[in-house]
């Protein structure tokens, strides 16, 4: 019996390495460049794809001196260099020696060309941008529930602000539909939701992925919402016709919590440095005028001739700014607690309070609703109960009425005499029993 050869991870992948680089030692391919980036070694990773597949990438630093031009996201290019495979990742890459430039790739392209169409329009014009409110109570996210950056924002959100109510409205956020579903949820949150700003959230992709910010109908919807629009699509380098048609953009969904949502504690902080500065004002406000009371004292007490009147005067006006710094000391310390009190209102703890109220309440209703539900199939049963009575042939027979039916297999009703014959045995049926008879005479 032939023993099995097992092989290592290593031994099958180099191998495989081995085989591809003999079948291709060179090639070119033509394709489109996508998910650029070059990390610190300064080597360039990209993806070569067309319409049907694609393939990994990479231009090592040394090879990039040969260079025409600058390779970017949406290039059309070809190629040139050798198969191998990437053993610690198990993954068959393309190794670059040279480039040739064929253009821009038409997707690219045509965004381009919308955006240079929609700025020449006016729509990213600057005046018609709002800025999102400083202090927001409501924010609603259009956004696929099932991302990350969802739960990358409530949770810098809920951090930074606990009082603040974050709303989803579930939309695709890639494919054919997810242009149309996202104006869509735009259009409903302005004609139904109270909120202070929208947001578009999306985590980062390739160029492709996100295809449905670069629509102009979003573009369009985003400009007549009567909200404030936040864009959060994508990574820092990721740009979108909705960044541009948007009141404000964010690198990314977390930095839009970041800028969108204040930090309680620095609320709190500041409130606090504010009042802090407006006592130290008041009375250093009070101590200048107490200095000038004083001086002015000084100089009535050296005059040569006693001014009793105006030093009364002068006394009746230390106590009325007196009085008006007390007064206006308590307004800002009614200011402050009433802003305490705020925060203490919109606590976690307060709203689930209430929402357990409303859940009693809701609660009682169902029970009540299922009581009337049962009493009116009840009440309906027993009407039925009482016509199917009514329409009953035992009913009938109580009247003193009887049927009559021939005794055998089928058992016919007898309504007619000629169905029988004189000397037959037939049954007659009563409201109680039965009974057996013989035919004696037919008339």
């Amino acid at each position: 019996m032939t023993e099995q050869i097992i092989l290592t991870v290593a031994e099958l992948s180099g191998s495989i390495r081995s085989l591809l680089e003999k079948r291709y030692p060179f090639v070119s391919v033509i394709g489109e460049i996508s998910n650029l980036h070059k990390p610190y070694s300064g080597h360039l990773y990209f993806t070569l794809k067309d319409h049907n597949a694609q393939i990994r990438a990479v231009l090592f630093k040394m090879q990039q001196r040969y260079l025409q031009e600058t390779p970017r996201d949406g290039a059309r290019v070809i190629c040139r260099g050798r198969i191998t495979v990437y053993e610690p990742r198990g993954e068959y890459q393309l190794i670059v020696d040279a480039i040739d430039f064929q253009g821009t790739g038409d997707l690219l392209r045509q965004v381009e060309l919308l955006k240079q169409k929609l700025a020449a329009e006016g729509l990213f014009d600057e005046h018609l941008k709002r800025p999102p409110p400083s202090v927001p109570r409501h924010i609603t996210l259009i956004t696929s529930p099932r991302g990350a950056a969802v739960h990358d924002f409530i949770r810098i959100a809920t951090r930074r602000f606990p009082p603040l109510d974050i709303a989803i409205y579930p939309v695709s956020v890639q494919g054919d539909r997810a242009a149309a579903e996202i104006i869509l949820a735009l259009e409903e949150i302005n004609a139904r939701v109270v909120t202070d700003a929208v947001a578009l959230c999306r985590g980062g992709g390739s160029f492709e992925d996100l295809q449905a910010f670069n629509n102009e109908e979003l573009a369009r919807a985003i400009r007549r919402s009567s909200l404030p629009v936040i864009s959060a699509v994508g990574h820092e380098i990721d740009f979108t016709i909705a960044d541009f048609a948007a009141d404000m953009r964010a690198p990314t969904p977390s930095a839009a919590a970041e800028i969108l949502i204040p930090d309680m504690v620095a609320l709190r902080r500041h409130v606090a440095s504010v009042g802090t500065r407006l006592q130290r004002a008041l009375a250093g406000c009070i101590n200048r005028q107490e200095q000038r009371l004083a001086l002015a004292r000084q100089r009535i007490e050296s005059a040569s001739r006693p001014l009793d009147r105006l030093t009364l005067r002068l006394d009746q006006l230390s106590l009325n700014l007196e009085l008006a710094m007390t007064s206006l000391l308590a307004d800002k310390k009614r200011d402050l607690d009433m802003l305490a009190h705020r925060l203490q209102r919109h606590s976690p703890v307060h709203r689930l309070n209430l929402n357990e109220q409303r859940l009693l309440a809701l609660h009682g209703r169902m029970i009540q609703a299922i009581k009337s539900f049962l009493q009116t199939r009840e009440d309906q049963y027993n009407r039925m109960a009482g016509v199917l009575h009514a329409v009953s042939p035992l009913a009938t027979l109580a009247r003193g009425y009887a049927i009559v039916r021939k005794i055998g297999q089928k058992q016919t009703v007898v309504t007619a005499e000629s169905q029988v014959q004189q000397g037959e045995t037939v049954e007659v049926l009563l409201h109680k029993g039965r009974l057996t008879c013989r035919v004696e005479e037919k008339k």
